[in-house]
C-alpha cells in the first residue's frame, strides 16, 4: 500500500489550508463572542453569523462536501484521499461545519445517500448537502446500557401507513440547533425476533413531529457545546409516514454498520488535527516561557512529552490511513478490525496529547483562552461516541482470537 498523497490530495490540502488560515483560525474568538452573546441574552443555539458565512465562502471557493465517497452528490474522493482533509479541518472546532463536513449530518447524509428513497433524497438529502438545514441521530438511550445496541427499548410499531415511535434518548447531537430538521432514529420493530440484531431498525423523524419534546441540554464536562450541543428527548406516540423506514423493518444493524464505519473514522481524521494543533500550542508555549532559570522548553519532562507526542500522532495517523485504506479497497465491513483500532487509539493519542499540552500552558489552559480545555472534553467525549473504547476492544480481541479457533 502507498500513502503517498496524489497531485489532486495535495492540491486540495493547500486550498483547505489556506482556507483554514485565511478565514477559519481569525474567526475563533468571533465565534465564541457570539455564541457568549447569545448566550446571556437567552438562547445560546441560535445559529452563528459568523459560522454561516464561513459556509458561504467555503462553497464559493469548492470545498464543500467533500467527505462523501462514491456518490453523485459527493466531491468524489475516497476515504483515503479524504483523511489528510478532514485532519486540516479537525484543527478548529469550527472547520468541519465550515465545510459542511461535521457530525453527524456527514454520517447522516451517508445513511441517506446508502440507503434513503429518491423521496428521502429529495426532502433531506438536498438541503442536508446544501447546508441549510442540519440533522440529528437518535440512539443512545438513559434506561440501559446502550453501548450494546442490542438493549435499546425504544419502540417503533406499524400502524396501518404509519410507524408509531415510542422511546427516550439523550446525547442526541445537534438536537438542540434550530436548524436541525431531521432525526435518524433506532428502534425496535420486532423486540421478540429470535435473532436479536434483527430486532431493531432505522427510520427519520422529522424534528418538528408532535410528540418529539427536547427536554435539555446535556453539557460535556460543563461545556454546553453551543450551538451544535446534545440533547435528550422523548418520543411519545410520535407518527410517521411507513416510508419513513430505513430499507426495511429489521435492518438497523446492517445500516448502522454502514453508517458507523465512515462516522468512527471522520472522528479520528478529525482528532488527528487537533492533536497536531495541540502539539504546536506545546511547543511554542514550551518556547516562550522560562521557568526555575530556563526555557520550559529545556527541561527534560517536556521534551519527553513532545517526542511522545509526535510518535503517538504518526502512529494513529498510519493507522487510521491503513483504516482508511481497507474500507476504499474491501469495504467497510472487511475493515471493521481496522476502524476498531483506531476508535481506541485516537480519542487515547489526542486526550494524552492536549492533556500535556495544558500542563505546559499551566493555570490558564483551564481556561477559556487557550481551546484545550474544551479540546480536551470534546477528545473525551469521543470514547464514547460511537462506542465506547471497552466494546472495541473487544472485538477487535474476538477477531485475534478467532484466528486461533478450530476451524469445522
Amino acid at each position: 500500500m502507498d500513502f503517498e498523497y496524489s497531485d489532486k490530495v495535495k492540491g486540495l490540502q493547500q486550498r483547505v489550508t489556506a482556507f483554514m488560515e485565511e478565514h477559519v483560525y481569525p474567526n475563533e474568538h468571533a465565534f465564541e463572542a457570539e455564541v457568549d452573546a447569545n448566550r446571556k441574552a437567552g438562547n445560546a443555539w441560535l445559529p452563528t453569523k459568523v459560522v454561516e458565512d464561513l459556509k458561504v465562502k467555503a462553497k464559493a471557493a469548492g470545498l464543500w462536501n467533500l467527505f462523501l465517497p462514491d456518490s453523485e452528490y459527493g466531491f468524489g474522493l475516497t476515504n483515503l484521499e479524504y483523511a489528510p482533509l478532514a485532519e486540516i479541518m479537525g484543527r478548529s472546532g469550527l472547520g468541519p461545519e465550515a465545510f459542511n463536513c461535521s457530525a453527524p449530518d456527514t454520517g447522516n447524509m451517508e445513511t441517506l445517500v446508502r440507503y434513503g428513497t429518491p423521496e428521502h433524497h429529495e426532502k433531506w438529502l438536498k438541503p442536508l448537502l446544501d447546508g441549510t438545514i442540519r440533522s440529528a441521530f437518535a440512539m443512545t438511550e438513559p434506561a440501559v446500557a446502550s453501548s450494546d445496541a442490542t438493549n435499546i427499548e425504544s419502540s417503533i410499531l406499524r400502524d396501518g401507513d404509519e410507524y408509531v415511535i415510542n422511546g427516550r434518548k439523550w446525547w442526541t447531537s445537534g438536537a438542540n440547533d434550530p436548524r436541525c430538521k431531521i432525526m435518524i432514529f433506532m428502534g425496535k420493530t420486532d423486540p421478540n425476533h429470535q435473532n436479536r440484531h434483527q430486532q431493531q431498525s432505522m427510520i427519520l423523524v422529522p424534528m418538528d413531529t408532535p410528540g418529539v419534546t427536547v427536554l435539555r441540554h446535556l453539557p460535556v464536562l460543563g461545556f454546553d457545546d453551543a450551538p451544535h450541543g446534545h440533547a435528550e428527548i422523548t418520543f411519545e406516540n410520535v407518527r410517521v409516514p411507513a416510508s419513513n423506514i430505513l430499507l426495511g423493518e429489521g435492518r438497523g444493524f446492517e445500516i448502522s454498520q454502514g453508517r458507523l464505519g465512515p462516522g468512527r473514522i471522520h472522528h479520528c481524521m478529525r482528532l488527528i488535527g487537533r492533536a497536531e494543533r495541540a502539539l504546536e500550542m506545546m511547543c511554542k508555549r514550551a518556547l516562550s516561557r522560562t521557568a526555575f532559570g530556563r526555557k520550559i522548553a529545556d527541561q527534560g519532562v517536556t521534551r519527553e512529552r513532545i517526542a511522545n507526542a509526535r510518535v503517538m500522532i504518526d502512529q494513529a495517523r498510519f493507522l487510521v490511513l491503513n483504516a482508511a485504506y481497507k474500507m476504499d479497497t474491501v469495504g467497510n465491513k472487511h475493515a471493521k478490525q481496522e476502524i476498531a483500532m483506531i476508535k481506541v487509539v485516537a480519542p487515547n493519542m489526542a486526550c494524552q496529547v492536549i492533556d500535556w499540552a495544558m500542563q505546559v500552558h499551566g493555570g490558564g489552559a483551564m481556561s477559556d483562552d487557550f481551546g484545550l480545555a474544551h479540546a480536551y472534553a470534546s477528545a473525551r467525549s469521543l470514547r464514547f461516541a460511537d462506542g465506547p473504547d471497552e466494546v472495541h476492544r473487544n472485538a477487535i480481541a474476538k477477531e485475534e482470537l478467532a484466528r486461533w479457533l478450530p476451524r469445522p
